[in-house]
């Protein structure tokens, strides 16, 4: 009897288990993307100091980026269990939003940009991109949740 009780209840932790992650996945940590996105983190910095400078003088920058956003984003979007990084991306990177296409799309449109602005639109780019680095980083419930609190506020 005492067999069958401890055969039952590995058979209900195993069970358990199994429901409990299926319920928590969450795409394992990948060095591709920790670095890819760092390195896009690099160059969107850099490319926002040049936004008091006309648009037209470096259209191919902010294309060549854009680009490499959206492959990174395609890239992402493959993983399994990947939806939160991906909702992340498509945030970051939507001209409509005040994220980095937003960011891009204004520069375009206004063909300089002050110090001011620029300033302060760069500290919630980077602030965003290292929500998703952490997030990548750890794949923990705190930068989970923060990075959810950023894509749920810009729905």
């Amino acid at each position: 009897m005492k067999n069958l009780k401890n055969k039952y209840f590995a058979i209900v932790l195993f069970t358990m288990t199994i429901v409990s992650c299926e319920s928590t996945r969450t795409a394992v940590f990948d060095q591709y993307s920790y670095q890819k996105t760092t390195e896009l983190k690099v160059e969107t910095s850099k490319l926002m100091d040049k936004a008091t400078t006309p648009f037209s003088k470096n259209t191919a920058e902010v294309e060549a980026l854009l680009l490499n956003i959206e492959k990174l984003s395609e890239y992402e979007k493959n993983k399994p269990n990947n939806e939160i990084t991906f909702a992340m991306w498509n945030v970051l990177s939507d001209p409509e939003k005040n994220l980095v296409g937003g960011f891009f799309k204004r520069w375009k449109e206004k063909e300089t940009l002050s110090p001011t602005f620029v300033t302060e639109s760069k500290k919630q780019v980077l602030e965003a991109l290292d929500l998703l680095i952490q997030y990548e980083i750890k794949k923990d419930k705190e930068s989970k949740d923060s990075l959810l609190e950023l894509i749920n506020l810009n729905k």
